[in-house]
This record gives C-alpha cells, structure tokens and sequence, in this order.
C-alpha cells in the first residue's frame, strides 16, 4: 500500500476514535442546531441561560449518582431522598422557623442517613442495590409523607433562596455550585486512591477485594457520598422552585442516570468521565426543552426520554463488549506471536 493510502488509513482511524470518544458532544451540538431550525426561540440567550440555570439541579444529583454507578450498582430511591430532605428542610424553616443554615445541615444529615441506611442493607444482607433501592424508595416515599402531612411549603427565608437568586463572580450560585461538584467529582476519580478504587470495584469487585480494599465499607461510602450531592440537589431545587411538599423529587432519578448513561458514566465497567455526564444532562436537557418550544405533546416527550434511555444502554453494552472482545484477542506482551520452531 501506499504512504498516501497509510496516511488516509491513519487518518480515517484517528477520526473513527475522535468520534467514539466524543459521541455525545457531537450529537447535543446536532440538537442545537436541529431545534435552533425548527424554533427560532430556542437559540436566544434567554432560553439558553434558562437552560443552563434550570439544570444545574440535575447535575448535582448526577454527580453523586456517578459514584454508585461507577461502584457498579444502581440507586432508584434518589427521588424519593430528594423528596423527604426537601420537605424536612422546608418544613423546619417554615413551621419551625429554624435557623436556614441549621435546617439545611439537618437536611444533609438526612441524605447521609439515606445513603448509610441504602449501602449497609445492600452490604450486610448481601442484596443486589438495585433491589434494595426500590424498596428504600417505598420507605423513603413514606418518611417523606410523615414529614410534610401531605402538606406544600413555601415562603422560604431570603437567605435560602439566595443558592438560586444569588450572583458570585458574574454566576448564579446554583451552577457555581453545580461546576464545584463536577471538579470536586473529576478531582477525587482521577487523582485519589479513593476514586481508583471505586472504578476498580466497578470493573472487578472480587479483584478488588482479593487486592485487599474493604469493599463492603467502600459500597456504603458511596451511597452516603450520594446522599450528600443529593441533599445539596433538593436544597438547589425547592430553592429554585419557591416552595415544595412530597411530589416534588420524584422522577429525578430517571433523568440523572439516562443523562449519566448517555455521557458514558458505565455501571459495571467502572468507566466514565465527568464532561461526557455534564453532556449527558444537557443532551436531555436541550430534548426535553426543544420539544417543548416546538410544541411537542408531554407524553411524547415521555415516550422520547424512554427510548433515549434503552438506546444510551444498548449503546453502552456494545461499547463494553467489543472492549472485551478487543482484550480477548490481544497477544500478551511476553509471549510470542507465533510459536518458535521446535528444535531437533
């Protein structure tokens, strides 16, 4: 063959691996551009920032999300965690008149406690986590109810609504705080022994315990990890919102681990990157806001996010398989690619 047929070859691999490794950036930028046509409004500034503000929410959760999926399990209570710290927070600010810093420590304190109480059930009675977070969403759902009495809160103190109407350095203090947890996130999987360890036991939980890491503490530290991105989540929300009773929360689960999935974050492979999660969001995010500007029935929608979800999976265990098919066919580097000749 040629050099100039090497060189194209090598060219076409290159952009084949950028494509791969970018994937999901190409397609939000196609969304925007498909939506920026088929509604004007959509490209404004306005809608945009709107975007971007409304968001923010979704990527804190996604964030702590992350580091169960990156563990290799599943947590399907998130909603419902969401749900119960938001009434807790509100309601202790409101009814009780508590200091809103006070109520917003208790409400940690409550997402912790979730996290513990998700972690230790899945480690000391040896249950899949996806299974005991269905049921923990039941429970959590009913400490919510007990909390709030079926009743809405609102009318929170200024100083509260400050983490959504407050500017730091030209920003609005929800998406500055959404931008820490992603580089608090990026820093603690790619520079400490902690984040090694997560990717690891979600690659090869026995390896990693055979390795001598305690991976029934490790399993528990991050569903606790979560609880806390997920308190600060339900803070950023009824912030943003004014008010809050048991049915708000719920659902968020969904959104955050499509758009985890979608930005590559793998649940049991151990795999993922912080920018391809943040796109992941705003994939879902630019969808659900470009059908809505174009009119778009909500059930549609509805209908849309599912199928994106099944696709975002199926794409993700194609991606694990032919890695591991790739890693079956590899020569290992001290033997030989093919046999010496047997000497007489």
């Amino acid at each position: 063959m040629s050099d100039t047929g090497n060189a194209m070859n090598k060219i076409g691999s290159a952009t084949i691996r950028v494509f791969k490794k970018y994937t999901m950036l190409f397609v939000l930028a196609g969304l925007v551009l498909m939506f920026s046509i088929i509604t004007p409004s959509f490209f404004s500034v306005l809608n945009l920032n709107n975007l971007i503000v409304q968001n923010s929410y979704i990527v804190v959760v996604a964030v702590g999300v992350s580091f169960i999926m990156m563990s290799g399990s599943l947590d399907l209570s998130v909603g419902w965690q969401m749900s119960a710290i938001g009434v807790l927070t509100a309601k202790l600010m409101t009814i009780n008149e508590m200091n809103p810093y006070l109520a917003m420590a208790c409400g940690i304190a409550l997402g912790l406690t979730f996290g513990f109480i998700n972690g230790a059930v899945a480690v000391v009675l040896k249950i899949e986590p996806l299974v005991v977070t269905i049921a923990t969403a039941l429970a959590f759902s009913g400490v919510s109810y007990l909390i709030s009495g079926g009743a809405a809160f609102n009318t929170f103190p200024d100083s509260f609504r400050q983490i959504t109407k407050g500017v730091v350095l030209g920003m609005p203090v929800d998406v500055l705080i959404a931008i820490i947890a992603v580089a608090a996130a990026s820093f603690v999987y790619n520079y400490t022994y902690f984040g090694r360890y997560v990717k690891a036991m979600g690659g090869n939980p026995e390896a990693t315990r055979l390795a001598g890491v305690e991976t029934g503490r490790l399993r528990i530290l991050t569903f606790v990890i979560s609880g806390l991105f997920v308190a600060i989540a339900a803070f950023i929300l009824i912030s943003k919102t004014g008010t809050t009773n048991s049915s708000v929360g719920p659902g968020t689960e969904i959104t955050a681990l499509t758009a985890a999935v979608l930005g590559g974050i793998s649940f049991n492979s151990g795999e993922g990157k912080m920018w391809g999660l943040v796109t992941g969001v705003f994939v879902l995010a630019v969808i659900s806001n470009g059908m809505q500007l174009a009119g778009w029935n909500q059930y549609i929608q509805l209908i849309v996010k599912g199928v994106i979800l099944v696709a975002a999976i199926g794409y993700d265990n194609y991606n694990r398989n032919a890695a591991g098919r790739r890693k079956r066919l590899q020569v290992p580097p001290n033997v030989p690619a093919t046999p010496e000749p047997v000497k007489a």
